[in-house]
């Protein structure tokens, strides 16, 4: 019986060892990050904003302060580097365009809601993923391949 559990247990944890897993990785970090930096904006009243530099391959958080004053965030928000050789590819935002170099960034409102928003990430061997972040909610669909809005 023990043996059987380890195989099924290895069985679906072999695969997060494959090729893709920097890049599943990556993708599920900045997930987290966008998702809590929607409830942050949503629970503090305060505009939050994610803040992609593409290439570098890096994102940082900001809060809006009651100032007006932009201050990056500690934490979870601090500055984060994609894992192994993955990159970002583009940002688009249907508002605003496609963007596949600088910075870029996306702002969480305090009424809840987020700029609809997809982020390609790819690796070096073109693999590819994509985030498509929902307005209302602040949840990101995690896609193989490159989809577009």
């Amino acid at each position: 019986m023990v043996i059987t559990l380890l195989a099924l247990f290895s069985l679906l944890t072999i695969p997060l060892f494959g090729g893709t897993s920097k890049l599943g990785y990556s993708a599920r970090c900045l997930n987290g990050t966008i998702k809590y930096l929607f409830n942050e904006a949503a629970l503090t009243g305060r505009e939050h904003r994610l803040v992609c530099n593409l290439d570098r391959g890096t994102y940082s958080a900001q809060v809006l302060d009651a100032d007006g004053e932009v201050v990056t965030l500690s934490g979870i928000g601090r500055e984060t580097t994609l894992a192994g050789d993955v990159r970002f590819r583009d940002l688009q935002l249907p508002d605003r365009g496609t963007f596949t170099s600088g910075e870029v960034t996306v702002r969480m409102h305090p009424a809840g809601w987020v700029e609809e928003t997809s982020v390609h990430l790819e690796d070096g061997s073109g693999n590819a993923l994509t985030l498509h972040v929902m307005p209302l909610t602040g949840t990101a669909e995690i896609f193989e391949g490159y989809k577009t809005l």
